[in-house]
């Protein structure tokens, strides 16, 4: 039981590891023609990386950034209260608190990368015409299967 939880423990950290770098990063999509890149925050070239996204007062890409965000705090709540509970609560109970606020996350994860992958990912709108997906935007979807795995092992988990 101890190599589980101490297992689980692991992948909450790497979980909250990437959705920081997913969401900080700005290698959402990779142009294909030059070396230049997008993501959430910025519109990133050889030269360097500036504030000149053209779709960045879309209230879609600030759905996105707001749900990324959202993701982040709540895994990391989640993560917060999993410790604490393993420490005070008595045995044989489950780990629900722990369990539904991982769920909380990877449904902000699924709907932030769900509006970012219909509006941006494969458009126009990115700047780039021939283009493909960056590591963060795959490490955001490697979070979303993370954090329901996480979430559900939380639920189903009892303190022995």
């Amino acid at each position: 039981m101890l190599v589980l939880l101490a297992s689980i423990f692991v992948v909450h950290i790497a979980t909250v590891i990437m959705l920081f770098v997913s969401t900080i990063a700005n290698v959402w999509v990779v142009s294909d023609v030059g070396a230049g890149s997008v993501g959430l925050w910025k519109n990133c070239t050889i030269v360097g990386c500036g504030d000149n996204l053209s779709y960045a007062g879309e209230d879609a890409l600030k759905a996105v950034q707001a749900f990324m965000i959202l993701s982040i705090i709540f895994s990391v709540i989640s993560l917060v209260v999993f410790v604490f509970q393993l420490f005070t609560m008595e045995k044989g109970n489950r780990f629900f608190l722990s369990g539904a606020t991982m769920l909380v996350c990877w449904l902000c994860v699924m709907v932030g990368a769900s509006i970012y992958t219909h509006h941006y990912a494969n458009s126009s709108k990115n700047d780039y015409g021939q283009s493909h997906h960056g590591y963060s935007f795959i490490l955001t979807w490697i979070c979303f299967c993370f954090s329901f795995i996480i979430g559900i092992l939380y639920l189903v988990l009892r303190k022995k």
